[in-house]
């Protein structure tokens, strides 16, 4: 990302209309709530991190937008529903806030975005996985910004299928959650020519995985795919590390697996596994440029959920200065009709269904003798291009969407 560009955007809506701008900001200031998991499951993958983020964005804009100051404020939804839908409802009543960031566990969204929905707030969701999002849950309402569910499983399998891993052994958590990620995987697979030679599921949560790997290898399979989440993942991560599923010639495939969960389990663990991602800060000399900034803050490097809070509030921060609103419509109208060019994403857009599709990444963790340092955890494979990564329209069953 340029921040001269996105501050000469800024200046250049200040001195076209400034009288005109100001006045159609309500308040006279723009509110941006941050809603997500401070404490708990997600603290890592968005938490205060992501505020942090969301806060270097509005310190690059300048902290006003077109003389009207940007005011940050921020919630622990503790991943409840009721929890965040309620504080949004104070936002709106009491502090009247133009939009709420962040949002991560998809029960929190999809409750938040109905109220926002409802109330003509606008919000930007960066840290939620459920497609649903923008399928039979769009709204006019809110944009889903950096993944979800589709790409992780439908990119992930045809990537992994184009580099030569025809054959998979699924290992699925027993709920509706793993039947999907399972079903997506499956069509997948065999629609672009592999095999599903065999497939196990396990009871949630599982603490013991040394059968189902023994299962795994013995099935032969080139790829072994985890159809799971959280502590699944990682035991069955590290039951696989100890049985040398990987030094005996397997792949792991992990379908819904993060940067922070790498580097928490470590590249001893995690060393070969294939996964998919939005965003990592070793891409380019841009993403290094801010990645760096980032850690000096945080001591950390940023998910690609914080990469994309911050890529998503400078997009919202220049909507509004370019239309002199804070106006829920007229904001994502603009937000649409811009091509997303920063950091973040190159040529990425907002389609009528609020998605903001995007080039993906198919990633292998790197062995330890690899990294060069303690963030230096992916190696890029492939580009998945985003006319591939995401749900096609054709399949929508948004009603923002025509035809």
């Amino acid at each position: 990302m340029n921040v001269t560009k996105h501050a000469l955007t800024a200046t250049a809506a200040l001195l076209l209309a400034p009288s005109l701008a100001q006045a159609e900001i309500s308040g006279d200031v723009v509110k941006i709530g941050y809603l997500a998991d401070m404490s708990g499951t997600y603290r890592d993958l968005a938490g205060q991190g992501g505020l942090e983020a969301l806060k270097m964005a509005v310190e690059d804009f300048g902290g006003e937008v077109n003389g009207a100051p940007i005011e940050v404020l921020s919630a622990d939804d503790r991943n409840s529903a009721d929890v965040g839908a309620n504080t949004v409802r104070g936002w709106i009543d009491q502090d009247n806030i133009d939009l709420v960031a962040g949002m991560v566990a998809s029960s929190v969204t999809i409750a938040v975005t109905k109220i926002l929905d409802q109330q003509g707030k606008l919000g930007i969701v960066s840290g939620s996985a459920a497609s649903s999002i923008t399928n039979e849950h769009c709204t006019p309402n809110h944009i889903h910004w950096v993944y979800d569910t589709y790409p992780m499983a439908h990119g992930t399998a045809k990537a992994i299928v184009d580099e030569g891993g025809d054959t998979w052994f699924l290992l699925t958590a027993d709920y509706a959650f793993g039947h999907a990620l399972e079903n997506d995987v499956e069509t997948v697979v065999e629609e672009n020519g592999g095999e599903i030679v065999g497939k196990v599921r396990h009871p949630f949560p599982t603490s013991d995985f040394s059968s189902y790997i023994l299962q795994a290898q013995g099935s032969g399979a080139k790829i072994v795919g985890l159809a799971n989440a959280g502590s699944d993942t990682v035991n069955a991560l590290t039951t696989a590390s100890q049985f040398g599923l990987v030094q005996s010639g397997q792949t792991l495939a992990g379908l819904l697996i993060f940067l922070n969960d790498v580097h928490a389990l470590g590249l001893d663990v995690t060393q070969g596994l294939q996964l998919t991602t939005g965003w990592y800060w070793d891409m380019n000399d841009e993403t290094r440029e801010w990645a760096n900034r980032y850690y000096e803050r945080t001591q950390r490097m940023p998910t690609m959920v914080q990469a994309g809070v911050y890529s998503s509030t400078l997009h919202y921060l220049n909507a509004v200065a370019e239309t002199g609103s804070d106006d829920a419509a007229t904001v994502r109208a603009q937000m649409a009709e811009t091509p997303v060019d920063d950091m973040f994403a190159s040529d990425g857009r907002i389609r009528e269904d609020g998605r903001m599709v995007h080039d993906m990444y198919l990633v292998e963790v790197k062995s330890p003798s690899e990294s060069e340092g303690e963030w230096d955890l992916y190696e890029i494979l492939r580009t998945i291009p985003a006319e591939e990564a995401f749900r096609p329209l054709s399949e929508s069953q948004c009603p923002l969407v025509k035809g």
